[in-house]
């Protein structure tokens, strides 16, 4: 028996990948990607840099060098965390009933398949963007890019990016396909040739680059549902100074959830909106870095914000994806043929393997995957 029963097929899986490739343009194609971890197994540790900032010193002349101090560079934890496939058999005689169409069953199968599981490593990119943001801008429950000629939501979700001294070279925006919808209808001076410089915005729907952002539309950003929490105080005699991020709380009820949009309401005091990174537990929560912007007060009121549909401008290094194929045993298992066909537009690589039973086949389409937000300063959310 061949031992490249699969060659054939090849066409077929490229066909497939390509038509799933172009319908995925969300987060996949705006995240820093790493498939140079085709060694690591499921759950094994991987660990990357995180260096410090330092404060500034005076220049002061001398006989000698300056005589510095170390530094600690700490780290972050990932993990390949998810090894998912799916399995569909054919039998000779189902083969035979369909024979004339076989072929395009047979590739709208794998692009199904190939689909659901691009769709899940999609919805896991969009969860750690909403969990890990560092502020948001705009009203919940109201879409973004309302009124016509105003780049205001723009601004100032670019101006969180900022502020936090997010780098710009390489910045992107992930809208939810409401918001992508009202983009469209309402900012024609984003489409006006004159105007835009070229027709891509008006003709194909090309949403490009504003404000040094690039545009992008996710079909698997959802609807956040706030946690229940009402009528809790800050409870700490001390309050709490600027760049804090872990914070407890009394006197209220209800749930605080990672994705909350967490405010001061004490009048005056702070009206930036934070992002809940780690639930309420214990009269504990936090939000992400850098923290608040403000100094809170013992006894200051905190609420949480209503259920939102998010847009996520970041930095591209913020978030990472890590992919590789599915582990096989040495000497293989009893798959008799693997190949690999990879996605030229996300960079994804699947594994395709075909196992040959009695008196049917099955192939298997799989993949292997972890996501992580490294660097929560560099992303913000734009509410929807």
């Amino acid at each position: 028996m061949s031992a490249n029963t699969l060659t054939g097929l090849i066409p077929t899986l490229y066909r497939a990948a390509n038509k799933v490739a172009r319908e995925q343009l969300g987060f996949i194609g705006a995240v820093y990607q790493d498939s140079d971890v085709a060694q690591v197994a499921k759950d094994q540790v991987i660990r990357y840099p995180i260096v410090s900032t330092r404060s500034a010193a005076d220049i002061t002349p001398a006989a000698t060098g300056p005589d510095p101090s170390g530094e600690t560079v700490t780290y972050g934890d990932m993990t390949i965390s998810k090894e998912r496939s799916i399995t569909f058999p054919w039998t000779g005689n189902e083969q035979a009933s369909i024979r004339q169409v076989y072929g395009d069953v047979l590739q709208q199968q794998f692009e199904q398949h190939m689909r659901t599981l691009v769709n899940e490593i999609e919805s896991d990119l969009f969860t750690a963007a909403k969990q890990n943001a560092s502020r948001a801008y705009g009203t919940a429950g109201t879409t973004p890019f309302a009124t016509a000629g105003d780049m205001t939501d723009f601004a100032q979700v670019r101006k969180i990016l900022v502020d936090n001294g997010t780098p710009t070279s390489d910045l992107q925006l992930v809208l939810n396909t409401t918001a992508s919808a009202q983009l469209l209808g309402k900012q024609s001076s984003l489409f006006k040739v004159n105007e835009a410089g070229n027709a891509e915005f008006l003709r194909e729907a090309n949403l490009g680059k504003v404000m040094q952002m690039n545009l992008r539309e996710s079909g698997q950003i959802v609807s956040h549902t706030k946690g229940t929490g009402a009528s809790y105080l800050l409870n700490n005699a001390s309050g709490y100074a600027v760049g804090s991020t872990t914070f407890a709380v009394d006197t209220g009820s209800g749930t605080i959830l990672a994705g909350d949009i967490l405010t001061n309401t004490k009048t005056s005091r702070d009206t930036n909106k934070y992002v809940v990174g780690t639930a309420l537990s214990g009269s504990s929560l936090s939000i992400n870095k850098p923290g608040n912007l403000v100094a809170w007060v013992d006894n200051d009121p905190v609420a949480v914000g209503n259920n939102y549909t998010g847009n996520f401008a970041f930095d591209r290094n913020a978030i990472h994806l890590l992919t590789r194929v599915p582990m096989m045993p040495d000497g293989g298992d009893s798959a008799e043929d693997v190949v690999l066909v990879t996605d030229p537009y996300s960079g994804l690589t699947f594994q395709v393997a075909l196992y040959r039973q009695r008196r049917q086949v099955s192939y298997e389409v799989g993949i292997a995957w972890g996501v992580k937000a490294v660097k929560s300063e560099y992303i913000a959310t734009l509410l929807g």
